[in-house]
């Protein structure tokens, strides 16, 4: 399951990557959704290295939680995203809601997982 926590991880990477490239050749005339699409890639990173920080703190439940909420509300984002442009089926709102969806279960085990002990309770 570890494997798979990380490789869906470096897929959201992946996504923000061209996410990025798409928003540098989809807006470039348009300052405002140029910004706004950038803005929405630097959260695709963000959440992306946020799973994979948790991928390796397996009993950390702020982590858990943090990327169950955001994991989830991607996933809402790319659904209305899939509404708006009246395509449920394109790759991208397929390909986000599958990883961040996948994504989804392993930030629950986070929660659920006999907490770490940290070096200071070890003294």
């Amino acid at each position: 399951m570890r494997i798979l926590d990380r490789v869906l991880g470096l897929l959201l990477l992946l996504g923000g990557v061209g996410h990025t490239a798409g928003t540098f050749v989809g807006y470039r005339g348009k300052p405002e959704l140029f910004l706004w699409s950038l803005c929405a890639s630097g959260f695709v990173f963000l959440l992306a290295a946020v799973n994979l920080i948790r991928a390796g703190r397996r009993g950390d439940r702020a982590l858990g939680w943090l990327t169950l909420i955001f994991n989830l509300a991607w996933c809402g984002a790319t659904i209305g995203f899939g509404q708006l442009i009246h395509n449920m089926y394109d790759f991208r709102v397929i390909g986000f809601c599958v990883i961040t969806l996948g994504l989804c279960p392993m930030s629950i085990g986070s929660i659920l997982a006999p907490r770490h002990e940290t070096a200071r309770h070890e003294k």
